[in-house]
């Protein structure tokens, strides 16, 4: 029987536990407390929901984060009354603004015993002020049919607005008094047989987060808005930009960022955080090295756009958000959801549609003929694509296939780019972008391929080309997030990054990790030092996590970041106040939690590391780095891989 008759906290505890299993909760992170304990019984008694107790109530609400992330769908988060509640804070944080559901659950004190010491009680209503896509405090329990019928469709409200029209967190702050424990109530358990469940539920059915459930879009093809799509069609001079993106269907997604690519001879500057890049062969028009291009004031100028389509978050580049915001092209921003994605406050118009739909929408619209609005396309003119040698003789563009059933090769770049699709640029402008993409990428792969000592840059270069195919990896934020924007190079390896990037904070960055992994395919999370230190409770989830993570640390014994900020030139206080620089020893540390640890001392080493996944347990990989020498190369070299070309 999944409803619990022993008293009124049972029975209203697992009526909301059941409502929730109903419509497809699979998931449940639970903290220890005694107020939550109706919820905890009625969770961990529900066979069909997964449920995980943490320790610490922030790692535990970034595993829930992370949980999320992966499968697309809200996890319940419960914790106890008092402090324990703001400790979900940050994770509540970036959740909402990094458009994932979660379902928060707070148990509380009921009011009788608020405002007057009674222990463990603050004041929790909207706590995570404005930051939840809807926040509520239930009623008091109740056994009676009315009352429960009111607690089933409260609970599929705060479901379906965790999910629409924005993913994002919801909070539910719910007061129990005594008794806390399942002791038996006569007169409660009277009520069973006057229940009826498949009556009570009937109904009831799950609702998931897929592709159905983006918002419709506005009527693009109405007036003025089929104009603009002729507008784009006719202007030879336009740039799409695929920013910070986790999509639940990366192949569809590329697919249809290609699509638009080649409806509108546009070329793609993608960012590293997106899948985009790791589908090279779906888009012969890819620019990955675009934040290095631009770092070419002249080859900047001349690469000036009149239309940016911008697909969802801007990328991490200050490089592109400065030209941006420099040369103020007509930018038109494709995300459905109704968050502001415009931090340059630019002539931008939201389109709110999946570019999924765009892409349809582009095959609908009359195509131009000679510049004009309808009539039929002229057939492009046929333009021969760059040739290029190979970069040496040890350097080969291809990765080593993973089995003898799906080859993970990528195509030769003088088959129409990374792509390997031969394609017909129609204008000197998108071939200017190609020619100096494959360019600069040589340049780039000739000088971190001849690196033989451990170096920061050339981890995220290399991961790009070894991962196994469909690796999950989390990217930590500060500078791992900049250096796979610099070096991660185009593959076919088909990689699923995931990352932090609507808060940007370093906080809960393993826990996250380990809710990716959980249940996943073998994943990588990558980091520095200091992220994985602001994190360590997370190691506790060991015992309870199912699958295996990867940690590649790259210890340089501080904040890599702050060395490429202005404020490393005032030392002191820099060192001390802004490097912060730890001294740990890390194998230590992981022996302490039972986590696996070697020191990595050469590439070769660290490939083959990482070219077969174990499939349980969690390992760190460490790579002992030199601060302020990586700072210096990249200081060095960034603006060099560009310099000269025209």
């Amino acid at each position: 029987m999944p409803i619990d008759f022993r008293n009124t906290n049972t029975v209203w505890a697992s009526v909301l536990a059941e409502t929730l299993q109903r419509l497809g909760l699979t998931t449940a992170v639970i903290c220890p407390g005694s107020r939550s304990a109706p919820l905890t019984i009625a969770f961990a008694q529900n066979k069909k929901i997964e449920t995980i107790p943490i320790l610490d109530e922030r790692s535990a609400s970034f595993f829930a984060l992370g949980t999320a992330k992966k499968s697309y769908l809200p996890t319940a988060l419960i914790c106890t009354s008092g402090t324990a509640a703001a400790n979900f804070y940050p994770a509540i944080i970036e959740a909402r603004e990094s458009r994932i559901p979660l379902l928060i659950f707070t148990a509380d004190r009921p009011p009788e015993l608020r405002e007057c010491h009674a222990g463990q009680a603050i004041d929790q209503v909207k706590i995570y002020g404005n930051y939840p896509n809807w926040q509520a405090e239930l009623a008091m329990p109740s056994a009676s049919r009315g009352m429960l019928d009111y607690l089933r469709q409260t609970i599929v409200y705060a479901w379906e607005r965790s999910i629409f029209p924005t993913p994002g967190p919801v909070h539910l702050n719910i007061p129990f008094r005594d008794p806390l424990v399942p002791v038996s109530d006569i007169a409660v358990e009277a009520l069973e047989t006057q229940f009826n469940p498949e009556h009570f539920f009937a109904g009831l059915e799950p609702i998931f987060a897929g592709e159905s459930s983006t918002p419709p879009s506005p009527p693009l093809l109405r007036g003025g808005e089929e104009i603009t799509m002729q507008q784009w069609q006719k202007c030879s001079k336009g740039i799409i930009i695929a920013g910070v993106s986790q999509p639940q269907f990366a192949e569809k997604y590329c697919s249809a960022i290609a699509q638009v690519s080649k409806s509108l001879n546009w070329p793609v500057l993608a960012e590293g955080l997106s899948p985009v890049r790791n589908y090279a062969q779906l888009n012969p028009h890819l620019i990955s090295t675009y934040d290095l291009i631009l770092r070419n004031r002249e080859l900047a100028d001349k690469l000036t756009p009149e239309i940016a389509i911008q697909i969802g978050d801007l990328p991490t580049s200050k490089e592109l958000r400065n030209w941006l915001d420099k040369i103020q092209p007509k930018r038109y921003i494709i995300d459905p959801s109704h968050h502001n994605f415009d931090p340059l406050h630019g002539k931008t118009i939201h389109l709110r549609t999946s570019v999924e739909n765009l892409a349809t929408i582009l095959t609908l619209v009359p195509p131009l003929i000679k510049g004009g609005l309808g009539g039929d396309r002229a057939p492009a003119t046929p333009a021969v694509s760059p040739q290029i040698s190979p970069l040496n003789k040890d350097e080969s563009t291809q990765v080593p296939p993973l089995n003898k059933s799906k080859s993970t090769q990528v195509p030769p770049l003088n088959k129409g780019g990374l792509g390997g699709v031969l394609t017909s640029p129609s204008n000197e402008y998108l071939q200017l972008w190609r020619n100096t993409e494959i360019q600069v990428r040589q340049t780039i792969d000739q000088k971190i391929s001849a690196i033989n000592n451990i170096i920061e840059p050339k981890v995220s270069w290399l991961l790009s080309q070894i991962l196994p195919l469909g690796t999950p990896i989390f990217i930590a934020n500060s500078m791992p997030v900049r250096d796979v924007e610099f070096f991660w190079k185009p593959n076919n390896l088909e990689i699923k990054p995931f990352v932090n990037r609507g808060a940007n904070g370093i906080d809960g960055t393993l826990s996250t990790s380990l809710g990716v992994a959980h249940r996943n395919q073998s994943s990588i999370m990558l980091t520095g030092d200091l992220t994985l230190l602001h994190d360590t409770n997370g190691f506790l989830i060991k015992n309870k996590f199912v699958g295996h993570l990867t940690i590649i640390l790259i210890n340089n014994n501080g904040g890599g970041i702050f060395e490429m900020l202005p404020v490393a030139k005032f030392d002191p206080p820099f060192e001390e106040f802004f490097a912060t620089p730890q001294h740990i020893n890390f194998a230590q540390l992981c022996a302490t939690y039972g986590v696996e640890h070697e020191i990595i001392d050469d590439w070769e080493q660290f490939k083959q590391k990482l070219s077969f996944l174990q499939n349980s347990g969690i390992r760190v990989l460490e790579l002992q780095t030199d601060r302020c020498a990586d700072a210096k190369w990249r200081q060095d070299n960034l603006s060099k891989f560009a310099k000269g070309l025209s």
